[in-house]
This record gives structure tokens, sequence and C-alpha cells, in this order.
């Protein structure tokens, strides 16, 4: 009888201000390894290299915008009906005053920290081996339950009956920020399997959320 191959490790990470800072979760098949709080994200990294983690998703913009205009994995999200935040310029950015775009500038202190270790997937597809990419809660849950179905005011129940669904304990996630990372952890799952579906083109960063065929 051949043995069923262990499947890899993959983690999901979400950004917050300041204050909130990353949370880790880091997933192997629906076998917990690990859900952490950090405001280091070199700690980020050894995690993810202590549990050989092959995919990172990350719910934080993987590009700035250019001055010619929106990205394209934004614009195409718009046209599926998938609201998602506006991507501004680094410079329009580093301009507000009250630091509102903080976070922003934390996701790319993450892609910057992963680059080694986990370069940023720049194509449409998984090439196996070690990678980062960007994805974020909302989309993964019109990918899961349909554009229509998913709600911004039922996020903390529906996306947790999503994780249950697949069978990921989620008692121990004890702030929406921890579920939103295990579902960017779950989207990373897909993204190995090839069951996830990308938004956008390399020159503007992908998008990605799983794809009906992970259903």
């Amino acid at each position: 009888m051949t043995e069923t191959p262990m499947m890899s490790a993959v983690a999901g990470i979400d950004v917050g201000g300041d204050k909130r800072g990353f949370h880790l979760f880091v997933l192997q098949g629906i076998s917990i390894l690990c859900s952490v709080n950090s405001k280091a994200p070199e700690d980020l990294v050894r995690i993810c290299a202590e549990h050989d983690v092959v995919a990172v998703g990350i719910d934080s913009p993987c590009q700035w915008r250019s001055a010619d205009g929106a990205r394209q994995a934004e614009r195409e999200l718009a046209q599926n009906e998938i609201s998602s935040f506006s991507t501004l310029t680094r410079q329009l950015a580093l301009s507000n005053a009250k630091n509102f775009y903080g976070w922003m500038f934390n996701g790319e202190r993450v892609y910057q920290a992963l680059a080694s270790a986990y370069p940023l997937l720049m194509e449409p597809g998984y090439p196996k081996g070690r990678v980062s990419f960007e994805t974020f809660p909302h989309a993964i849950s019109c990918g899961m339950l349909g554009k229509d179905a998913a709600s911004a005011k039922l996020k903390s129940t529906q996306r947790r009956q999503l994780l249950e669904g697949i069978g990921i304990e989620t008692k121990m996630l004890k702030s929406i920020d921890a579920v939103d990372a295990a579902l960017c952890t779950l989207t990373a799952r897909f993204l190995v399997e090839g069951k996830a579906y990308p938004y956008g083109d390399a020159m503007g960063g992908y998008i990605w959320v799983p794809a009906a065929t992970s259903l």
C-alpha cells in the first residue's frame, strides 16, 4: 500500500498597525502548528522556517499603486463585484500626517523580511518551493461562500464557520485578526494544492483567492 504523503506546512499573516502587530498562523493539513502575535517581522520568518513552511499568505498589499492608476488586481476584483482596499502610491501614503496607512508600511516590512526565504510569487501559478503571496479575508470569504453571501457585518461568525467547515479548530483564535490569519493560511494550502486563483498581473502584483474547485 502506498502511503499518503504528508501535507506541507503553510502559513498566513494578518498585518496590523503598530499596536496590533502581526498575527501568524501555521497549519499542516488541518493540524494547527502555531498561532502567535508578534511585532517583529523577523520572528515570523524564523517561525515559518522552524516549521518548514512552504507558502505564506499575507493580508497586505504586495505592491504600491503606480502613478498611472489602480493595480490590475484591484480593478479585476471590482469588475467581479468584490470590494477591496484601494492601494495608494507609496508617496501619498507617506504624506498622511496621521499615519493611517502605517499598517501598509508594516506589510511592506513583512514582505521585505520574507524576501530571501519566501520570495514574492510573481507569476500566475505556484512553481513549487517557498513563496509568499498576497491575499485578504473578504475576497477569501467571497471565493468560498459566494460574493452575495459574504458579509462584512457577519465576518466574525462566517469566517470561523469557514475554518470549522474545513475541520480547523477555532477556539484558540481569540480575535478577528487571528481568524483572518488562519483564513490566509487556508488560502496558502489551496495555492500549494493548485486550487487558488490569481487576480492581477506581475507589474501590480497578484491577489490570490480560493478557486471554486477548492470547495
